[in-house]
């Protein structure tokens, strides 16, 4: 890692008028996300070998919110209708997903998750879930509920 030869470790300070707060939530952000990614890659293939990484955070939406519409799933991951009907007929191929009609609107799809799929993502998060305590070991609960909190409010104001 480079130090700014400050001695502190922070960034060395700006002659530029550019917000020092906000660069440095750019670069945490930014190695947060490397690393987010990185990691849900290994999660993927966990719940299954062939799994695409993008397709991991659908399984995690259907186990917390049961059936759902694939618009609603795209509308909230953020991609389009045809990148969703793509990763959800892998997950159908896989197993992991299946489509069962809409008992409110006959015309539409709710997509579930298998058994199989439940059992394999439980594994996952319960063994993600024992490395967040592994790693914030000695962080007050409030601080990891204040993490929490904010980073919805992040996710929240990002989906506007």
């Amino acid at each position: 890692m480079h130090d700014s030869g400050t001695g502190s470790g922070d960034p060395a300070p700006s002659t530029s008028g550019v917000d020092q707060e906000f660069l440095a939530l750019e670069r945490e952000l930014t190695v947060f996300l490397r690393r987010a990614r990185a990691s849900s890659g290994e999660m993927s293939r966990e719940v299954h070998p062939d799994l695409e990484a993008a397709a991991y955070g659908l399984l995690v939406c259907l186990d917390e919110w049961g059936g759902q519409r694939a618009t609603d799933l795209a509308g909230y991951i953020g991609v389009g209708r045809a990148t969703m009907s793509r990763q959800l007929r892998a997950l159908e191929d896989l197993g992991l997903v299946t489509r069962e009609q809409d008992p409110g609107d006959g015309r539409a799809f709710l997509i579930r998750l298998t058994e199989e799929g439940r059992d394999r993502l439980r594994r996952v998060r319960d063994a993600r879930r024992a490395e967040y305590v592994r790693k914030l070991d000695g962080w007050d609960r409030a601080e990891v509920a204040e993490l929490a909190r904010l980073l919805h409010h992040l996710n929240a104001r990002a989906a506007e």
